[in-house]
C-alpha cells in the first residue's frame, strides 16, 4: 500500500458515511410524513357548519317572536291580544336568562349518578365555556363551537313554554305566567330535553367500542365496563333507542300535555261555551303561521347541526308534511259541511311541522306527506269533536294541535325511519367503530318510541299538575272575573292593543 492510499480510503469512507446520513435523513422525513398522514387530524370547527347553526338559532327565535305570538295575539279576542304578546315575550326572555344560568347545564351535562334523568352543574353560567370550546354533531370528527350549540338549544327552550301560553289564555295572572315558566323550564323541560338528547356523541361511543374490539383478557372486560358507563351516562329515553330528530316529545307533546292540565285546572273562561269568542284578527294569525312555517326550517334542518344532505331532507320534509297537512285540513272540513277556511288551513299546516318535527331528518319525503295527511285527520278530531266532548277550554288548542300531532309524529317517526319506506335507517356508532352502520327493527323501534311518549306524558303532565297547584297555592292562577271582563291588556298591564282615536 503507498503512503497515500490510506488517506484516499478514508476520503472515501467519509462520503460514503455522508450519503448514508443523507439517506438516513430523507428516510426519517419520509416516516414523519406517513406518521402525519396516519394520524387522525381534528379539525377546527367548519365555518358553514357554524354560520348555518347560528341562522338557525335566529330563525328558530323568529318562530316565536315575532311568530308564535302574533300567531296566538290574533286568535283572542281584541281585549286580550296584548296581554298574550305579553305573556310569549316575557318567557322567551325570562328563559333566556335561565338558560344561561342554568337550563343549559341541567339538561345537557353529565349529571353523574342520576345522569339518565337530568343534568349536573358543571356549566352553571356557561362556566368552562369558550370561543374554543366544541360540542359534538352526529359524524364522526365533526364538532361545532358549544357557544353555537348552547343557543341554538336555548331557542328550543324558549319556545317550548311559549306554546303553553295559548292553552290558558285571556284567564291567567302575569305573574303566575312568569312563576310557572321559570319551575315548568327547571323541573319539566330540562329533564325531558337531558332524556332524550343527552349522548357521548358519536367520537366518544366509537372510541370506546374500538377499545373493547381491541382488547383481549381482562383489559377487555375493563374496556366494556368503560362503554357500558358511558352509554349509561346517556338520557334515559336515549338509552331506551328512540328518536327525536327535533323535538316531537321533547317541545311539542311536552308543552301541549302541560297546556291540557293548565286548561283543566284554571277551569274555562268566562261565558265559555255561551259567549262568542271568535279570533279578532286573523290577519295577524296567517302572518304568523307563515313565520312559523319560516321558522320552522331552523328548528328542523338546524337540529343536524351540519348543513349537509340530511339537513336537505329535513328541509323537503318541512315543505311535504306542512303543505300535506293544511290540504288535508281543508279537505276534511269540506267533507264536514263546513266551507274551507283560512283557520283551518294555518291550524293544518302547524300540525304538520309538528308532526314531521322528531321525522324531519329520517323519514323520506313520500312518508312526510302520508305523516301530515293522517296528522291532519287525528288533529282536526281532537280539535273540534273530542275537545266539545269533554268540555275542556284549551282556548287555542295547544293540546289538540301541538301534543296530538307530536304523538302522531313521534310514533310515526318509528315507521318512517324504516329503510324499506325510503328512512334513513337508525345508526349505530358501536357495531362497527368509526364508522356509522345503519339498523332498522320495527318491533323494538315502536316500543322505543311508545315509550318515549308515555314517560313524556307521565312526566310533563304529573310535573305541570303539582306546578300549577303550586303557584295557585302561592300567588293565584287565575284573574278575577272582573278583570276577565274587562280584558287582560287593561287590567293586567295598563295597555291597550288598538286605540280608536
Amino acid at each position: 500500500m503507498t503512503q497515500g492510499q490510506p488517506q484516499a480510503l478514508l476520503t472515501r469512507a467519509a462520503r460514503a458515511c455522508v450519503g448514508v446520513g443523507r439517506i438516513c435523513v430523507r428516510a426519517v422525513r419520509i416516516c414523519a410524513a406517513l406518521a402525519i398522514m396516519a394520524t387522525p387530524v381534528w379539525a377546527a370547527p367548519d365555518k358553514g357548519d357554524t354560520a348555518f347553526l347560528m341562522i338557525s338559532a335566529v330563525l328558530v327565535l323568529l318562530m316565536t317572536i315575532p311568530g308564535l305570538a302574533l300567531f296566538y295575539a290574533g286568535l283572542v279576542r281584541t281585549k286580550n291580544v296584548l296581554s298574550v304578546l305579553m305573556h310569549v315575550f316575557a318567557t322567551v326572555c325570562l328563559v333566556c336568562v335561565l338558560w344561561i344560568a342554568y337550563g343549559y347545564s341541567l339538561a345537557f351535562t353529565s349529571g353523574g349518578d342520576h345522569s339518565r334523568w337530568f343534568g349536573g352543574f358543571s356549566r352553571l353560567f356557561l362556566s368552562g365555556v369558550n370561543p374554543a370550546s366544541e360540542a359534538a354533531t352526529f359524524s364522526h370528527g365533526v364538532t361545532v363551537p358549544e357557544y353555537a350549540y348552547i343557543f341554538f338549544q336555548m331557542t328550543f327552550a324558549a319556545i317550548t313554554p311559549a306554546l303553553i301560553v295559548g292553552s290558558f289564555a285571556e284567564r291567567i295572572k302575569f305573574s303566575a305566567v312568569m312563576t310557572f315558566m321559570a319551575l315548568w323550564l327547571t323541573f319539566v323541560y330540562c329533564p325531558i330535553a337531558h332524556m332524550v338528547w343527552y349522548w357521548p356523541g358519536p367520537d366518544a361511543l366509537s372510541n370506546a367500542a374500538a377499545a373493547v374490539a381491541a382488547a383481549t383478557g381482562d383489559a377487555k372486560i375493563v374496556a366494556q365496563a368503560d362503554l357500558d358507563r358511558l352509554i349509561a351516562d346517556a338520557g334515559w329515553i336515549y338509552q331506551m333507542g328512540a328518536i327525536d330528530f327535533a323535538g316531537g316529545t321533547v317541545v311539542h307533546v311536552n308543552a301541549g300535555i302541560a297546556g291540557l292540565v293548565g286548561a283543566i285546572m284554571l277551569r274555562p273562561r268566562t261565558g265559555y261555551g255561551r259567549d262568542p269568542m271568535p279570533p279578532h284578527s286573523l290577519t295577524l294569525s296567517v302572518v304568523g303561521a307563515c313565520l312559523l312555517w319560516v321558522g320552522w326550517f331552523g328548528f328542523n334542518c338546524g337540529s343536524n347541526l351540519e348543513a349537509n344532505g340530511t339537513a336537505a331532507l329535513a328541509m323537503g320534509n318541512t315543505f311535504a308534511a306542512t303543505a300535506a297537512a293544511a290540504l288535508g285540513w281543508m279537505v276534511i272540513e269540506s267533507i264536514s259541511g263546513r266551507r274551507p277556511s283560512i283557520l283551518g288551513a294555518t291550524s293544518g299546516a302547524i300540525a304538520g311541522l309538528v308532526a314531521v318535527t322528531p321525522a324531519s331528518g329520517f323519514a323520506a319525503p313520500g312518508g312526510a306527506l302520508v305523516l301530515g295527511f293522517v296528522t291532519s285527520i287525528f288533529c282536526y278530531t281532537f280539535c273540534t269533536s273530542i275537545k266539545a266532548a269533554l268540555g275542556y277550554d284549551d282556548s287555542l288548542d295547544v293540546f289538540g294541535v301541538h301534543c296530538v300531532a307530536g304523538i302522531v309524529g313521534a310514533l310515526g317517526t318509528g315507521l318512517l325511519v324504516n329503510p324499506d319506506f325510503g328512512g334513513t335507517g337508525v345508526a349505530d356508532y358501536i357495531s362497527q367503530p368509526g364508522q356509522i352502520a345503519i339498523g332498522y327493527d320495527m318491533g323494538p323501534q315502536m316500543l322505543a318510541q311508545a315509550k318515549a311518549v308515555g314517560l313524556t306524558l307521565l312526566w310533563s303532565g304529573l310535573g305541570s299538575a303539582i306546578i300549577y297547584k303550586l303557584v295557585d297555592w302561592t300567588i293565584g292562577l287565575r284573574v278575577s272575573v272582573y278583570d276577565e271582563r274587562e280584558g287582560l291588556d287593561v287590567m293586567s298591564h295598563g295597555e291597550r292593543g288598538y286605540n280608536y282615536f
